[in-house]
């Protein structure tokens, strides 16, 4: 893969998007750089919850408010307050944790969590159902272990991704160094999450109309903003789903730099055609040394013409599209005084994890464990929460997220791989990563019962679903061909799901979109096949299909491409072309 660089000549002046600003722009412009009155509501006795403007104001902390649904309808016959509780995100760039914090956020989980912990599709930790009470010393404690939840969420940049690429360990240290050093330049500066986390002290003294955020300004950027760092031939992260991706040119052994693509993005809105998942497109190539400001010129163009007025239409994948790739890269440009150089080839192979041991270019050995959806937790037969305390305990190494919710224990000597090895199998951890390959390639979304915007059921129902499509492969004769699959319970795509071969959107509770044709590396998007399907209409759609795949695929011919030759479902590579 790979593009020429296309420098355009004479591009069109263009103004931001006009409308009033939305409700969520005048809250965080009025809120003294994200303090609000949130130091005042965690005090509030009265109520497990938190005024609804602090509420969009706490997740540039790295917090949602969110309730138990399943809980909804019995407390509200009791006329009981509907059951409160917070998910925290804690930062990780590049998805690296020392054993030390890890064993920190295990104990948190435990002590005021659900007794689980969530590995999330950006490779961040996430820590479900802390009540109100004890949001605060959850988040000292993390900060305690040189970890933050600052900019987990809200409209900034997002944990910056890094490919873990554990066989290629050098040049992985290298990317995950420019990794840290884009999330650390583009963190926000405001003192707030100190005074009230960390610090446990209010400030009253008004900081309006002074340089707090030199970046960011007073109203931030217009909606999230997501930022990852590939290392070919694995496409792990879906670079092309990011914002702004930063794809690593390998040649001779050596890191020379990084094709620069931009403009994608995975949200979307049901039956709302002015909405659209994208995939980013390739502009350019800049020295490793360049990927910072690179990083920062392209974020302020997004906060200067990003819409302000509509936050569906708010992301940078809008504004590129509203304005055109030839006045980005000017702006771009402009604003660097220097020009990118033309991209240089690459490949990607896949998008998926590399399971079981593998020796790396450090002569260390690292050992990738397939957490199903990403949910860390103990269950009858397999006490995965126990078994990883327990090998962080001993570990001397450390711990490496994926972008597709698994855990690698990296960095392990040939001295300590037995002892490891010895509390895989006591714990039964290596039973993940020996599943079908269908599971292996699998991941969700929370969904319900704890997100407010889920309108069906993804991690809890889609162990139960594939059961019965991994019956359909078997009897086809594919129990261990690679199907990349993906559910979410709304379209907001946070599992990425269009990047899914076969991917399915909630609906309605019970319902969901099918999707197939994505790329198996990632480059290419699933299309609507059919609407607001229940299991058994999923399942009466896909055999057939998977049969047919059995018998008349090319050789090497993977699913997606399949679906797409057979003519199921169009190509689709443009989310302009999403709803054609």
């Amino acid at each position: 893969m790979g593009s020429s660089l296309k420098v355009p000549a004479n591009p069109p002046k263009v103004t931001p998007p006009g409308g009033p600003p939305s409700e969520v722009e005048h809250i965080k412009r009025g809120s003294e750089y994200l303090r609000g009155t949130i130091y005042d509501a965690l005090r509030d006795r009265i109520t497990g919850s938190i005024p609804e403007d602090d509420n969009r104001l706490l997740k540039f902390h790295g917090s949602y408010m969110q309730d138990d649904r399943d809980q909804r309808n019995e407390r509200e016959k009791k006329k009981l307050e509907p059951a409160y509780q917070f998910m925290l995100r804690v930062l990780a760039p590049g998805g690296v944790a020392s054993p030390e914090q890890y064993l920190v956020l295990d104990n948190l989980a435990r002590l005021y969590g659900n007794d689980t912990l969530r590995l999330t599709t950006r490779q961040s930790f996430q820590l479900h159902g802390i009540v109100k009470w004890n949001l605060q010393e959850t988040i000292r404690e993390v900060n305690d272990a040189l970890m933050t939840t600052r900019a987990a969420c809200g409209d900034v940049n997002r944990n910056v991704m890094c490919n873990p690429n554990p066989y290629q360990s050098d040049i992985h240290t290298e990317v995950y160094g420019w990794t840290r050093a884009i999330s650390n330049h583009l963190s926000p500066r405001t003192p707030a999450y100190h005074e009230i986390w960390i610090n446990d002290e209010k400030v009253v003294d008004s900081l309006q109309g002074k340089l707090v955020e030199p970046i960011y300004g007073p109203a931030y950027l217009p909606r999230k903003f997501k930022i990852g760092m590939a290392v070919p031939p694995s496409n792990d992260i879906d670079v092309f789903s990011q914002d702004l991706g930063f794809i690593a040119i390998i040649e001779d052994g050596e890191l020379k730099g990084f094709n620069v693509a931009v403009g994608g993005g995975m949200g979307m809105t049901h039956s709302d055609t002015t909405t659209y998942p994208q995939l980013s497109q390739v502009i350019g190539f800049c020295l490793p040394d360049q990927v910072i400001e690179v990083a920062e010129k392209t974020v302020l163009i997004q906060r200067d013409y990003g819409n302000r007025s509509v936050r569906k239409n708010a992301r940078f994948k809008y504004t590129i599209d509203r304005y055109g790739y030839d006045w980005f890269i000017s702006q771009l440009h402009d604003r660097l005084g220097w020009e990118l150089d033309r991209a240089r080839p690459y490949y990607f192979e896949h998008h998926g994890d590399r399971y079981g041991w593998v020796k790396g270019s450090n002569n260390q050995w690292h050992l990738t464990l397939f957490i199903m959806n990403g949910r860390i937790k103990d269950q009858e037969g397999y006490l995965l929460m126990t078994g990883l305390r327990e090998i962080a305990k001993i570990h001397k190494g450390d711990f490496r997220l994926t972008g597709n919710q698994n855990l690698i224990i990296t960095n392990v000597s040939s001295t300590d791989k037995g002892k490891v090895m010895r509390l895989v199998e006591k714990y039964g951890l290596s039973d993940g990563y020996q599943q079908s390959a269908l599971r292996r390639n699998a991941m969700s979304c929370v969904s319900l019962p704890t997100c407010g915007l889920a309108m069906a059921e993804a991690e809890r129902y889609l162990p139960a679903l594939l059961e019965k499509i991994e019956t359909v492969l078997d009897d086809a004769g594919l129990h261990e061909e690679e199907i990349v699959i993906r559910m979410t319970g709304c379209p907001n795509g946070c599992a990425r799901p269009v990047l899914g071969e076969i991917a399915m959107i909630g609906k309605s509770p019970g319902k969901y979109n099918l999707y197939m044709g994505a790329g198996f590396a990632g480059e290419r998007m699933s299309k609507l096949y059919r609407e607001s399907l229940n299991e058994a209409e999923i399942l009466g759609e896909l055999t057939p299909i998977i049969h047919r795949y059995a018998n008349e695929r090319n050789p090497g011919e993977h699913f997606g491409d399949f679906v797409i030759r057979t003519g199921y479902v169009r190509e689709v590579r443009s989310g302009l072309d999403f709803h054609d």
